[in-house]
């Protein structure tokens, strides 16, 4: 199991708060923006190791006490905002411990090369054909 795919529920904290912006008379009674903390330096799920990739690579999303914090406001019900902040989430975890492939540099094959170079051939007698001829 990945550790984006664990159950992080125990340790997500989760705040309703009203929205910000348009949105009528419902933004102004209904606390409908969802905001996600992450106690990422006490979490007993992620390992040391993990805890500093997070901390290094989610940098601008994570306070001066390590808490990691996301928000969501798109939606009008506060559960579809839970659902999508918690989603955000695990796309970041996702993000943060999926290691890049290497690229391994290839050489272009002797046929390809042939290929150009008889291209080439071919253009330059083409254009040869066209020229004036002095008298």
């Amino acid at each position: 199991m990945k550790i984006w795919e664990q159950n992080f529920d125990d340790e997500l904290k989760f705040k309703a708060v009203r929205s910000s912006g348009a949105g009528g008379q419902n933004v102004n009674k209904v606390a409908t923006k969802v905001e996600l903390s992450f106690d990422v330096l006490n979490s007993s799920i992620l390992t040391e190791e993990q805890q500093n990739l997070l901390l290094e690579k989610a940098a601008a999303k994570i306070n001066t006490e390590g808490w990691l914090k996301m928000s969501s406001q798109t939606a009008r019900t506060q559960l579809s905002n839970k659902e999508n902040v918690r989603k955000k989430f695990h796309k970041l975890l996702e993000k943060v411990f999926t290691k890049k492939k290497k690229r391994i540099p290839t050489k272009v094959s002797a046929a390809t090369k042939e290929k150009r170079l008889a291209d080439k051939k071919l253009q330059s007698q083409k254009k040869e054909l066209r020229a004036k001829t002095k008298v």
